[in-house]
């Protein structure tokens, strides 16, 4: 079986077991879903080992990205002003936004997968406390989308170049808020989770004019708590953020997540994330295991032991872009319902271990793969290219970017520092014929040629690639594009003299 194919076995055994041997329901179903849900578990019922072990591991794989912002949020909510921790990620005190004013620097370990075609902000929220006002500015054309993800990582805003979002105010409020929307608020969104992150995008070329042309806007763009509403825009030079000292991590992403926790971050999302819709059996069965394991010891430790197995067994794999998703030609991958999973629980972990905070399907596409076109694993002891047919680039009516990443989903350092190309890039060169060849090496290419069209990839180690789409035309969402092969074309010239 399938890692897969195992989760849904597994899932599907503990529906039948809850329908047919529990009988008390510790949380009312919702009114549309009431004829047809089967009840939930008996309060302090009693659980065999086999039991626990086995729905502990389903309640891992459901909890994991829950946990993971949760952790998060308890970690970068600490700061007591806007600033760069380490100097290159941007926080703020609950509830305000900070942003970056350049591409973020390589050394940061936050959140694998990062980009080096947008501008990024972020914020934690916490939308019990009070709604939060979200400053749009006038972008003359340029590209951005802001993102707000509830704890799920489901997007539940709509603002961006794809919406049509003009200057103004919009607001975030939480599940329970039901306040009066001040005047001059544009749009109010509402999260399903008190905990939320916003992550402000904003497109700019990789040239020294753009930069600087973008960062009078940029001054613009903030958030805040409703509290500090006047109708007037407010103005913020992130430039003169003050850099935030921490503790260096190493080369993959900080562990977010600890299996020897789970018990007690079991329990405290089952306390703080509401169920969805016709998700209100399967709620009810991880808070029963949840209280078992905070009153029985040996529960607890089961528990325990089932979270350990199920991150090495079943989300460890995950990180492999193979092992969730949609296949597509030529060995790449895709997701198509990012940040808006549902009860896809398998794809949400999935996206949460490899790159998590991924946009929706209509905001960004994405691609993803670790093989050429022969099925051979990337590796920065080979040279290769991808070729783009004429006008076959990824059609976007926002921008495109391939990106190269080393075993770890970050990027290597290297001489030209460039990790990837794209829209971005005013210098790529079309061949004679009005194709696109980008060339993945870790060595310079010798034919000046294709300097300009190099994309360096990690010296002698495995790699993945990453293509981007912004604002995916038709011809992406529909599936009738999917990128062209990778193919190795020779051996790199000497590993890691990059001359």
């Amino acid at each position: 079986m399938t890692i897969k194919q195992t989760l849904f076995a597994t899932a599907a055994s503990f529906a039948l077991l809850t329908a047919t041997s529990l009988s008390h329901a510790q949380l009312a179903p919702s009114p549309e879903w009431r004829q047809v849900l089967p009840t939930g578990p008996v309060a302090g019922a009693k659980y065999s080992d086999a039991f626990v072990k086995g729905a502990g591991k389903l309640a891992y794989i459901w909890a994991y990205p829950m946990v993971n912002l949760q952790s998060r949020f308890d970690a970068l909510s600490q700061a007591k002003e806007a600033g760069l921790v380490n100097g290159v990620l941007p926080v703020a005190p609950v509830n305000q936004l900070a942003m970056l004013t350049d591409y973020i620097d390589p050394a940061q370990r936050v959140v694998a997968a990062p980009n080096q075609d947008v501008l990024y902000g972020q914020a934690v929220l916490d939308l019990s406390k009070e709604p939060v006002v979200v400053q749009v500015p006038d972008f003359d054309g340029r590209f951005f989308v802001y993102q707000a993800v509830d704890q799920r990582t489901d997007t539940f805003a709509e603002i961006g170049s794809m919406y049509g979002t003009r200057i103004g105010f919009y607001l975030l409020v939480g599940p329970d808020w039901r306040g009066e929307v001040p005047k001059s608020i544009s749009r109010v969104f509402r999260s399903p989770t008190n905990l939320a992150f916003l992550f402000p995008r904003i497109y700019v070329d990789d040239t020294p004019e753009d930069k600087k042309a973008v960062q009078e806007k940029l001054q613009w763009v903030t958030a805040y708590p409703m509290s500090q509403y006047d109708r007037m825009p407010k103005k913020q030079d992130w430039s003169k953020l003050a850099k935030i000292p921490a503790a260096s991590g190493g080369p993959s992403e900080v562990q977010w997540v600890k299996p020897e926790n789970f018990p007690e971050d079991l329990a405290r999302v089952v306390a703080s994330v509401p169920p969805m819709a016709g998700e209100e059996t399967l709620h009810a069965l991880f808070k029963s295991l949840a209280d078992a394991a905070a009153n029985n010891p040996k529960v607890k430790e089961l528990l325990k032991q089932a979270a350990i197995e199920a991150d090495k067994d079943l989300m460890t794999p995950m990180f492999d872009f193979r092992n969730f998703g949609t296949a597509l030609p030529e060995n790449w991958m895709t997701v198509t319902n990012g940040a808006e999973f549902g009860a896809d629980y398998y794809t949400r972990a999935g996206v949460a271990k490899a790159n998590i905070f991924t946009n929706k399907p209509n905001e960004t596409r994405y691609f993803m793969t670790v093989q050429d076109e022969k099925g051979q694993q990337l590796n920065g002891k080979n040279r290769y290219a991808i070729t783009f047919l004429k006008g076959r680039t990824p059609p976007v009516a926002g921008f495109w970017s391939l990106t190269a990443y080393n075993k770890d989903r970050f990027f290597e350092p290297n001489s030209i520092k460039r990790y990837s190309v794209g829209t971005k890039n005013k210098d790529l060169k079309a061949n004679a014929d009005g194709t696109t060849t980008i060339y993945l090496q870790p060595d310079q290419p010798t034919d000046p040629a294709q300097r300009a069209n190099w994309l360096p990839t990690p010296k002698g180690d495995d790699f993945s690639l990453y293509i981007r789409a912004y604002w995916p035309r038709v011809s992406i969402t529909d599936g009738a594009w999917t990128p062209p092969a990778v193919k190795a074309i020779g051996e790199a010239r000497a590993v890691g003299n990059g001359k």
